[in-house]
């Protein structure tokens, strides 16, 4: 979803979202209100640091600033991984291997995300599915490198077995 979107999506659940010059963070919420950093120079950096501020609408409870808590960190990771599958998704992934994008950069780039966010995103998806995961005809695997295999008719039906 791009930063418009995003700011609807926002809207619609009772959201307050307002730019505005904060010195550490690029996003924080307080309540119903999320802050995003005045100064983020595009629009696609504006949209990952909202839905990460989403993310922890979402499924954060009570401050986590103090990242030195491990309870803290796993809140933190569980917003991050929903802003990542709300941005990009195995389904993003797929998009991008039928868009035939040959690179992160590409990749990013169709899926309106930051090289950084979309990086980050792989990792995580690394850390949840392992080595590989299968996603409808496809097989998507995060280790050595990112790739994504579309399954044959026969390999469909054998896998169904």
């Amino acid at each position: 979803m791009n930063y418009e979107e995003l700011l609807v999506t926002a809207d619609k659940a009772g959201l307050k979202v307002r730019e505005k010059t904060l010195s550490e963070q690029n996003g924080l919420i307080r309540g119903r209100r999320i802050a995003i950093r005045k100064n983020l120079t595009t629009q696609t950096e504006k949209s990952c640091v909202l839905a990460e501020e989403l993310g922890h609408y979402h499924t954060t409870v009570g401050d986590i600033l103090d990242q030195t808590d491990v309870s803290n960190r796993k809140q933190e990771r569980t917003a991050r991984l929903w802003a990542y599958d709300k941005q990009i998704g195995l389904s993003g992934l797929v998009k991008c291997f039928e868009e035939r994008c040959r690179n992160e950069y590409e990749m990013a780039e169709c899926l309106g995300v930051t090289e950084e966010f979309f990086h980050d995103a792989l990792e995580c998806y690394r850390q949840k599915y392992g080595i590989c995961v299968s996603y409808g005809y496809y097989d998507i695997y995060f280790e050595p490198t990112l790739i994504i295999h579309k399954k044959s008719k026969e390999e469909e039906l054998l896998s169904n077995i």
